[in-house]
């Protein structure tokens, strides 16, 4: 069930059943040569989705342009300051609390998002303890996760890539790219094979350590076969995170 396909009565009738909304959260920015630019963004939303099919779950509109300043040396790549994203999940928080959703559940795709999501947090609990309640409805628990995370979902990676999954352009999230739009598939030789390894600053230090844009890994290989499976594995245990933190 998705928000923006549904009518106001029909999110009234949901709140009914269920106090629980899920926020695919990511990020518009460089996945490499053979990556979409809106892969953190994609892959969220994309296991969402078939969740919220499966089970009924609300899912609320992606949150798609994040914490990305370090991938501004690469063209199309788009970012928010944290203090600016911070805001903005306040006021996203505080618009859905008002109506009675009381657990929100961001569904994060880009690992550089987890930081400015968590002091969002922070500052949303921290207006209740000081006894600023943002609403006359019951307090608002949060949770965020990234779709890698789930055990079964990072041991499957594992498997698949070893060491060449690395950590940025993953084959991994270009997988479950490649599955949800195969008509972008992109086919490009990687050199090096594997990208190199290290730590970066600001956009011009990355683009220096990274020409290509990929960090440790191998997206070649990539096949939307595998992102099919990885998306049906991250979606099934979704469901089931989701399902313990409404009850919670």
């Amino acid at each position: 069930m998705l928000l923006h396909k549904s009518s106001w009565p029909e999110v009234e009738d949901y709140l009914t059943r269920s106090k629980g909304i899920v926020i695919p959260i990511g990020s518009t920015e460089q996945h490499g040569p053979n990556g979409l630019i809106g892969t953190d963004a994609i892959c969220p939303e994309a296991i969402a989705h078939r969740a919220g099919e499966e089970a009924g779950i609300l899912v609320g509109p992606t949150f798609n342009v994040g914490i990305a300043q370090h991938h501004l040396g690469f063209a199309g790549s788009m970012t928010l300051r944290p203090s600016t994203m911070i805001a903005a999940i306040y006021d996203w928080v505080a618009s859905l609390a008002h109506h009675g959703f009381e657990r929100v559940y961001f569904f994060n795709g880009h690992g550089g998002n987890v930081a400015t999501i968590d002091a969002a947090f922070a500052e949303i609990y921290a207006d209740r303890s000081l006894g600023r309640a943002a609403s006359n409805r019951g307090p608002v628990k949060l949770k965020r996760v990234n779709w890698w995370d789930y055990k079964p979902v990072f041991d499957h990676c594992k498997k698949l890539y070893g060491a060449s999954h690395g950590s940025h352009a993953t084959p991994s999230e270009v997988a479950v790219t490649y599955y949800a739009y195969p008509d972008a598939i992109k086919k490009v030789e990687m050199n090096p094979k594997v990208a190199p390894n290290g730590r970066f600053t600001d956009a011009e230090d990355y683009r220096a350590k990274f020409p290509d844009g990929r960090i440790g890994s191998d997206p070649s290989l990539a096949k939307p076969e595998d992102g099919k499976v990885l998306l049906e594995m991250s979606a099934k245990a979704l469901i089931e995170d989701f399902r313990a933190f409404e009850a919670s």
